[in-house]
C-alpha cells in the first residue's frame, strides 16, 4: 500500500484490460430522467482516457470544461468518502490482506456486501463519518478556484 501509484496498478488490472477491449459495459446504459447515458468508471487525470472510464480534461479550459471537472470531481469524492466509510467499518481493508490474488477481491466484495447490509438495517459504523465526508465536500466546494454555480 503506498509504494505503487494507483494509475500503475489500474494499468496492469484487468479492469484496464476489459476497458481497453471495450468489454467491461458492453453497451450497457442507464437511463437518469429522460436521458439514457452509458456506464463509465470515472478515474484521476493520470489515467489513461478509455471507452468506459471518465476523467477530467486537462490543458487550458473554458467554462464548460471548467463546470464539467468541477462535477467529476464532486462525483469522484462521493465514492472516495463511500470507500473511506467502508474502511472504517472493515478494518481488514485498511491494511494489507495476507490472502491470495483470488481471495482478495472475494473478501472486498464480502465487506461491501455486510457494509449494505448494515446500512439497510440503519447500523452505523462510525458515528461522525458523514459529518465529516460533508465537511471535506464543503472544504473542496471553497477551495476550487473559479468554480462556477451548479445548474440543475
Amino acid at each position: 500500500p503506498g509504494m505503487v501509484h494507483d494509475a500503475c496498478i489500474f494499468r496492469n488490472s484487468r479492469l484496464f484490460k476489459q476497458l481497453q477491449e471495450g468489454t467491461y459495459f458492453p453497451d450497457q446504459k442507464i437511463t437518469i430522467g429522460d436521458v439514457e447515458m452509458p456506464i463509465v468508471i470515472l478515474g484521476e487525470p493520470a489515467y489513461l482516457l478509455l471507452p468506459g472510464l471518465m476523467k477530467p480534461y486537462t490543458g487550458s479550459l473554458d467554462s464548460s470544461k471548467e463546470q464539467f471537472n468541477y462535477r467529476l470531481i464532486r462525483c469522484r469524492m462521493v465514492v472516495e468518502c463511500a470507500f473511506g466509510c467502508l474502511k472504517a467499518c472493515w478494518h481488514c481493508l485498511l491494511t494489507r490482506l495476507d490472502l491470495s490474488a483470488t481471495n482478495i477481491p472475494i473478501v472486498i466484495a464480502a465487506c461491501g456486501v455486510l457494509h449494505n447490509i448494515c446500512e439497510s438495517k440503519g447500523e452505523t459504523c462510525m458515528a461522525g463519518w458523514d459529518i465529516e465526508a460533508n465537511r471535506l465536500l464543503a472544504d473542496f466546494d471553497s477551495q476550487t478556484p473559479g468554480r462556477l454555480e451548479e445548474h440543475s
